[in-house]
């Protein structure tokens, strides 16, 4: 017996086939091959057409099964790109391209709206701010498309779409709801105040299902087309970064989930309504979260991660020296790289940093000391500090951060990374072999009651490798705070 998982990302979408009984992913493809086109008609618009992720999912499926030899699908879970917004009319049509998650035009219109709530009440109630938000993007629709917005029917989330072109049924679920600013944590309820500010008649939000749930079924008509059993059902379904924690087994409060690629996620567990005074991060319903049991994922993003190791390698690392050399040649320089301090933020303004653009700043090189090898390591352990001063955020809010979990991906295949970031962190690392398909697949499990709960679902899950703190992580704390004191100063 199989469970099928979708990955509906901006760049493509992913399906992987899970075998129950062994927990392994038997087969898993995307499309398309290339990465999918973005519509951007000014300066900071970001828009998909929703049956292009249509299309392309009926492709993976068809790749996907006949990879496996098998369609004995038990059930289907959905992963997919946050904060988008999706119209559809009263047949279920979309009535524009979705604006999706790094579309920036409602800005104004989140800031207005956290101006006019209170920033205070916004916070306490955990309407995220800036406003790049599912809300925001819907009264920027209003107000400039004012005919089509009274036409819309019911409101998605891309995920939320993709399940009604499966099944035929608009729902949505409380983590949907509240990536797009829609739901009052505290009232525990769509919030009246969002509602209240932009105008929303409340008609426009679909129908509110537990995230691990029967969803809706398999229409035979779709079922036909896809090379699938009528009836299967849609059990699971939960934005990229919530799945990713999913993915990686990551339940309860104490727990990370993270990745560092171009940019960096910390993602943890809070088992409080908490909130950062300051609006550092965001905070969402993980899949877990429900009226009788806390758990919110509270989600810190870092612009300038990986992408700075890669300019290193391009910029100052000598001509044919690969990612696994570099790791090499840098393990050679002691902690603190000597004296070198280097500052990640050169890819925009850091949200954990209250918007500030202090920029990539290398300090202490000392021209008779040091060479391109400590620039190396210097470059990681600023990567690693970042996380480390994101992290302290969240410790504000009451989290206790003990264990990362992580795919063995991107900066976490660097030695030198892994165990400083456990080093100044001082928790333990463990790194899987997993991804948003596969994990949504064992979320399908656990909605369908195929497995009885998370521990069963990921029983199975390949860790690959385990990192513990050194028993002296001296060097690691005193390199951050060298280089915390020099970030405070330049921000």
């Amino acid at each position: 017996m199989l469970l099928l998982g979708y990955d509906v990302g901006s760049s493509s979408v992913k399906a992987s086939l899970v075998e129950v009984e062994s927990g392994k992913c038997v087969a898993s493809v995307f499309y398309p091959k290339q990465e999918a086109p973005i519509i951007s008609l000014k300066n900071g618009w970001a828009e998909q057409d929703p049956l292009m992720w249509w299309e392309n999912l009926k492709a993976a499926t068809a790749d996907v099964l006949a990879q496996a030899g098998r369609n004995d699908v038990a059930a289907i879970g959905i992963s997919y790109q946050m904060h988008g917004l999706v119209c559809v009319d009263r047949d279920l049509k979309p009535l524009r391209p979705s604006i999706i998650w790094c579309d920036s035009r409602a800005v104004p219109y989140g800031e207005a709206a956290l101006s006019a709530i209170g920033q205070t009440r916004c916070l306490e109630h955990m309407l995220n701010s800036p406003g790049n938000f599912t809300a925001a993007k819907l009264a920027w629709v209003k107000e400039n498309e004012p005919e089509l917005y009274s036409r819309i029917y019911k409101i998605m989330l891309p995920g939320d779409f993709i399940a009604m072109k499966l099944t035929g049924e608009i729902c949505t679920t409380v983590g949907g709801l509240s990536e797009g600013i829609f739901w009052d944590f505290k009232e525990n309820r769509v919030s009246e105040d969002v509602l209240s500010h932009f105008g929303f008649d409340s008609s426009l939000i679909p129908e509110i299902k537990p995230t691990f749930s029967d969803q809706g079924r398999l229409m035979a008509s779709v079922a036909e087309e896809l090379g699938l059993n009528p009836g299967i059902p849609v059990t699971y379904r939960a934005g990229d970064q919530p799945n990713n924690a999913l993915s990686l087994n990551v339940f309860e409060p104490g727990e990370i989930a993270s990745t560092a690629g171009t940019s960096g996620v910390v993602y943890g567990v809070n088992g409080n309504v908490n909130y950062d005074p300051q609006s550092r991060v965001n905070s969402f319903a993980h899949v877990n979260h429900s009226a009788d049991q806390t758990r919110i994922g509270v989600l810190l993003c870092i612009n300038g991660t990986g992408i700075l190791n890669s300019w290193v390698r391009r910029n100052i690392v000598p001509e044919g020296v690969s990612y696994s050399q570099m790791n090499d040649i840098a393990s050679a320089v002691p902690v603190g790289c000597e004296g070198i301090s280097v500052l990640p933020f050169g890819n925009g303004a850091e949200r954990m940093l209250g918007n500030r653009e202090p920029g990539c700043q290398i300090s202490g090189l000392n021209f008779n000391r040091h060479s391109w090898k400590h620039l190396v390591r210097a470059a990681q352990e600023g990567i690693v500090f970042s996380f480390k001063y994101g992290i302290g955020v969240m410790e504000q809010m009451g989290m206790e951060v003990s264990r990362i979990h992580a795919g063995m991906a991107n900066m976490f295949l660097s030695p030198i990374f892994r165990e400083t970031l456990a080093g100044v962190t001082g928790a333990v690392i463990e790194l899987y072999d997993t991804d948003g398909a596969a994990g949504a697949a064992k979320g399908a499990g656990i909605g369908a009651g195929i497995y009885k709960d998370n521990k069963e679902a990921f029983a199975n899950l390949q860790k690959l490798d385990v990192i513990e703190p050194a028993p002296d992580c001296s060097r690691y704390l005193e390199a951050y705070g060298i280089w915390k004191e020099k970030l405070e100063k330049s921000i």
